[in-house]
């Protein structure tokens, strides 16, 4: 991939602290990785209706939804979905500049990329959020049939059938989707977030 040269960086007069001031609450990356079908986009969508509905600033980045803008050129292969998880945060970083608390919902199967995001932020921007669910139940739920169309090889390197899912080691939250109902999952990460001084 050729890179921009002859390019500097134009700072603002207004600073990120400056728009978490005006919203009245922290910024962050709160991004939810796990198997297609463990529930991040379903328990994203109610927290991001949860948090909107008490005065919080935020959006929601879906695999799926940018995948039909941003990186609709990109396919599955493990160097595209590296690149697709780089733009993903770079995004995400602008949002969290923006003064918002920024949602994401992608399986991202590669610690070092999940790791690539981490770094790119402040030391408390990144709040890694693990929809766990064994591939079982994945399979059983299979929301869109995309396990039935693996175990038929009509998909080829999905993840969890005959690509590679990398559990995160030490995540922020672990939503357990076994166990945990959705209403619990969203209490969950908003008790974090107060107890952590994102939200009041």
């Amino acid at each position: 991939m050729t890179e921009s040269t002859n390019i500097v960086w134009h700072e603002s007069e207004v600073t990120k602290e400056n728009r978490q001031e005006v919203k009245g609450h922290k910024s962050a990356i709160l991004w939810f990785t796990g198997l297609s079908g463990s529930g991040k986009s379903t328990v994203s969508v109610a927290l991001e209706t949860a948090l909107h509905s008490e005065g919080i600033h935020t959006y929601r980045l879906d695999g799926d939804n940018v995948r039909h803008g941003l990186n609709k050129n990109l396919g599955f292969s493990p160097d595209d979905r590296t690149e697709n998880i780089r733009r993903i945060g770079e995004v995400s970083k602008l949002m969290v500049d923006a003064g918002l608390l920024t949602l994401t919902a992608f399986i991202s199967p590669y610690l070092e990329d999940r790791d690539q995001v981490r770094e790119i932020v402040e030391a408390d921007e990144f709040i890694e959020i693990y929809v766990k669910a064994s591939l079982a139940t994945c399979e059983e739920r299979d929301p869109k049939g995309f396990y039935k169309k693996a175990r038929l090889g009509e998909i080829k390197g999905f993840t969890g059938i005959d690509a590679p899912y990398e559990e995160p080691i030490n995540p922020e939250i672990i939503i357990d989707t076994n166990q945990l109902s959705i209403e619990e999952s969203v209490e969950r990460i908003v008790s974090y977030l107060k107890e952590n001084n994102y939200i009041c």
